[in-house]
């Protein structure tokens, strides 16, 4: 059972896969330009997940987003 929408999970999915092949988080500005949409957009799909509990991060420090769920709990990336 998945605790989050459609596209909450193509986020986690992105930051997920984001972080293993690059050893660090995305900053917003990536999933910006990944998802096409607005820096406030993404910005407030992040708090969304932070809220939900599906992702940690350090407020004020760049790139410190890490997805709480176990890979196989995660969609696959669209």
């Amino acid at each position: 059972m998945t605790s989050y929408t459609t596209k909450q999970g193509q986020y986690l999915a992105y930051i997920y896969h984001y972080t293993k092949v690059n050893g660090r988080p995305p900053a917003e500005a990536d999933m910006q330009h990944f998802f096409r949409v607005t820096p406030p957009a993404v910005h407030d799909m992040v708090l969304r997940l932070e809220q939900r509990g599906l992702v940690r991060r350090v407020p004020g420090q760049a790139r410190t987003l890490e997805v709480l769920l176990p890979p196989e709990q995660l969609p696959p990336l669209e």
